[in-house]
């Protein structure tokens, strides 16, 4: 028994761990282990040594010649982790971004490191997947995770189940929270905007796999993670998020309905799909979009004519009595009282935006609700000649840009982008190295570094070579995902597609949607997403290695048989 729990191991450990990864990653919150860099927000997680330990085995097993390490990507990742190498190097003794002290270093470092981290995952998963079995015991085990992670979130918006941030310092590490009304819905995730962009990765998977199964209950647990994922990406309130998982859930029907076999069936498959899940995404957003809606007004406000034909077409859907709207209303459940954590801190109480009743005055941003004052430091001379220094706070004003398109858009325009932009400048090759973008002066310790466009953030950080080998890498991932999905087999024009197809058709749609996700947000910098995206990229090139069943050949043979009459005859069989 002994002998065969070892033989077991030694050919499931790497699928094993894979399923662990998969669970681990979305559903344990952000809660930190210890710091690395004294006042920095990113931390050591327990999910680090999972990964540290899935590594080794995958060496261990790759020295053993049990997997591979040799896929397509293997150079390209290779080349961009000596581009992210040389980019650190270039910043410390050639643009001199990174000063020759331990705290700049070990954060120029940690970044590199982590990059690493997440392309590890890419080689651990591929090594895992050797059979059919195989893909659909990870690909179902992802999406229980999801529905999971859907579950979770129901229970913070109604139950008060806990938030574990990760918006900023403090509250990273690990201080418990709950969701008062109008805050926005994160679920596991350490912010809304990171489980926004892992929906866009998951949401075009699940659906595909709806459309496609017979089985009735499984098509009905796979919708209702399917609607479980729409009703956390509108609570959820990220607006970049929600116009990405959109668009990558529309690329999917679209390359799906190209699988049919004649024109007409193509344009009504990708029409009675799209209704289908347009209909449900309508449903979803006028029931449970009301500060999704008030933002992209917000969005839309400086620009007047886009502004009032959405607003007449909104009120003309939400407001139509032939339109029926699923609207949760508290009221239904008022003799359930749900009592407030005694031990717990509200995100209001906690100093997190959120939206309330108050609308903002015209002197403020349109998505600034809270008038914080600036806190001038100015130093002063006292009476005995004693120099001092004071905090005093004065009204605080804004950018042209920030009242124009508000504050969330104007802090990218008016800072973060433009750092991004000269970093590249200084060095368009290697760019200032990790962790240099967000800093006034060289020497300065930014307790976070973020830029808001994973492009741009990637041009100043590791300039042109290492855009060209980590967006490289995306683009050839997409490229091998339609390859599969269009590979002349026995399935090229089939309405029962195998679980390869679906996933590689799926794959194109969130890699796109992550991409659009990416403009606003450093998607591939935020873990639990670069760790998901990694994972399925990985099973993706894995499908090479399961081999398709192919149907048996019919075989016709021509038999003389005799008939009643006596007259000789041929008949197939």
């Amino acid at each position: 028994m002994l002998k065969n729990l070892i033989k077991f191991l030694d050919k499931n450990i790497l699928l094993i761990l894979s399923c662990i990864l998969l669970i681990f990653i979305p559903l344990y919150p952000k809660l930190p282990l210890f710091d690395i860099i004294p006042g920095y927000i990113v931390r050591v997680r327990i999910e680090d040594f999972i990964i540290l330990f899935s590594i080794l085995v995958l060496f261990i097993q790759a020295l053993r010649k049990k997997v591979t390490l040799k896929t397509p990507l293997t150079k390209i990742i290779l080349a961009y982790s000596i581009v992210g190498l040389l980019s650190v190097l270039s910043g410390i003794f050639i643009t001199k971004t990174i000063p020759m002290t331990s705290v700049h270093l070990l954060k120029s470092f940690l970044h590199y490191l982590r990059y690493l981290e997440y392309f590890s995952l890419f080689f651990v998963f591929n090594a895992a997947v050797k059979s059919r079995k195989d893909l659909k015991v990870l690909i179902y085990t992802a999406v229980s995770s999801f529905l999971m992670v859907g579950i979770y979130g129901l229970g913070q918006k109604y139950l008060y189940w806990p938030v574990y941030s990760t918006m900023n310092r403090e509250f990273s590490k690990g201080i418990r929270l709950y969701l008062t009304d109008h805050a926005r819905v994160q679920s596991t995730f350490g912010g809304h905007y990171d489980m926004a962009a892992y929906l866009v990765i998951l949401l075009p998977i699940v659906l595909m796999i709806a459309l496609s199964l017979k089985n009735k209950l499984t098509k009905i647990f796979l919708w209702f993670t399917f609607t479980l994922g729409l009703w956390l990406m509108v609570t959820g309130a990220a607006r970049t998020s929600f116009a990405a998982g959109i668009v990558g859930i529309f690329i999917t029907i679209l390359i799906r309905s190209l699988k049919e076999k004649s024109t007409a069936e193509k344009i009504k498959f990708f029409i009675s799909k799209s209704l289908i899940t347009g209909s449900l995404v309508l449903i979803i957003f006028s029931s449970f979009g009301d500060d999704i809606k008030e933002r992209l007004l917000q969005s839309l406000n400086s620009y007047p004519l886009f502004a009032q034909n959405y607003a007449a077409l909104t009120d003309k859907i939400v407001s139509s009595k032939n339109f029926v709207a699923m609207k949760f209303d508290g009221s239904n459940f008022s003799n359930i009282k749900i009592e407030k954590p005694e031990n717990g801190l509200s995100v209001e109480e906690a100093a997190i935006l959120v939206a309330s009743d108050t609308r903002p005055t015209p002197l403020k941003p349109s998505d600034v609700f809270v008038d914080v004052p600036d806190k001038i430091r100015i130093a002063t001379m006292s009476a005995t000649g004693e120099m001092t220094t004071i905090i005093i706070e004065a009204p605080r004003t804004y950018s042209d840009n920030a009242l124009k398109y508000g504050l969330s858009l104007a802090i990218r325009l008016d800072t973060l982008w433009p750092q991004a932009i000269n970093a590249f400048y200084k060095n368009p090759v290697l760019g200032t190295g990790y962790a240099t973008l967000t800093k006034s002066v060289v020497d300065e310790f930014t307790e976070a570094d973020s830029t808001d466009n994973n492009f741009l953030r990637t041009l100043g950080e590791i300039g042109l070579l290492g855009f060209i080998t980590f967006y490289g890498a995306i683009v050839l991932a997409i490229i091998e995902a339609y390859r599969i999905a269009f590979k002349k087999s026995l399935d090229i024009y089939s309405k029962n597609l195998n679980l390869k197809t679906l996933l590689a058709i799926a794959f194109i749609g969130s890699s796109i949607g992550l991409l659009i996700n990416a403009t606003f947000i450093d998607v591939f910098a935020a873990s639990k997403v670069a760790q998901t995206f990694w994972s399925i990229t990985g099973i993706l090139f894995a499908l090479e290695n399961i081999k398709d069943i192919k149907k048996k050949p019919v075989v016709i043979k021509k038999i003389r048989t005799k008939s009643k009459q006596g007259k000789f005859k041929n008949t197939a069989r």
